[in-house]
């Protein structure tokens, strides 16, 4: 048992020998902490935080809990769940599933409310962005990422909206899919693309994107079938907080290439760092 444990274990919290944790973590009074459990640095767990042990036989391993992760007092963490790299746990949340990197989640069950800053943590928390203000092409702080309005003709038999590839969006679509039926406190995207392009609207309903370069972040709600957003390769994004009816149309520059994606954030820092350190 480490140095470090003994002295959290003084404190009473319950923290097994068969635990893994990082100097310099923060494990608050009566908070318990089961075999296997791992825990990296710069962590803070809350008063009375429980972590769940594995049923026996049933496959499953201890939680995982990333670095810079932030734990609220009186949370529950179920077995096989990976809590990312600078997440944040609400108090009194029961987290049944894995937290992406930078997620904000609350409630029970746990789900996504909001995300915190990228890169290193130093990054400020994702800017909440509208397609309503400004020009009908308008910049953000993300690198590349324009959230455009699209004129709308209305009329007696109905509404007309209508945009232009290669005029106001970037590109020629060689591909399209279209995301729907996602419960609402369920995620989609979670990754990057190394050379795709690809533009979003939600044709019905309602979904949240959330945009990262590695340094800023952005969040833009699409609620209307005239509102879009434009993500640039090498962009990190997620939609979320899809309304019950909500349907995501996503066009494509390339056609699906498994090899284009990045789907972990941490190689994706990595892939932006590289990328910069590149650049005289």
């Amino acid at each position: 048992m480490s140095q470090s444990v003994q002295q959290l274990n003084d404190q009473r919290a319950l923290v097994s020998s068969l635990a893994r944790i990082a100097v310099g973590c923060s494990v608050s009074h009566g908070a318990v902490v089961g075999p296997g459990v791992v825990v990296e640095r710069d962590v803070s767990i809350g008063p009375n935080v429980v972590f769940i042990e594995p049923e026996p036989e049933s496959g499953q391993t201890a939680a995982y809990v990333a670095d810079r992760v932030r734990i609220g007092a009186n949370s529950v963490i179920y077995a096989d769940v990976v809590l990312g790299s600078g997440a944040i746990v609400r108090p009194g949340s029961v987290v049944t599933r894995s937290v992406p990197p930078g997620a904000i989640v609350e409630g029970n069950p746990a789900a996504i409310t909001g995300y915190v800053g990228a890169g290193a943590g130093l990054a400020p928390s994702a800017k909440v962005v509208s397609a309503d203000q400004g020009d009908e092409i308008q910049p953000t702080a993300v690198r590349g990422v324009t959230l455009h309005r699209f004129p709308v003709i209305p009329d007696l038999r109905g509404s007309l909206t209508v945009g232009d590839f290669e005029r106001q969006i970037p590109f020629t679509p060689q591909r399209y899919f279209m995301v729907y039926g996602v419960p609402s406190r369920e995620i989609r995207g979670e990754h990057a693309h190394k050379a795709c392009h690809e533009f979003l609207i939600c044709v019905r309903g309602s979904c949240s994107v959330m945009a990262d370069d590695g340094e800023q972040r952005i969040e833009t709600l699409l609620d209307e079938p005239h509102k879009g957003v434009y993500l640039p390769p090498m962009t990190w994004r997620v939609h979320y907080r899809y309304s019950p009816d909500g349907l995501l149309l996503v066009f494509a520059s390339h056609h699906y290439d498994a090899a284009d994606y990045i789907r972990n954030y941490e190689e994706f820092l990595q892939q932006v760092r590289a990328t910069k350190a590149a650049v005289p």
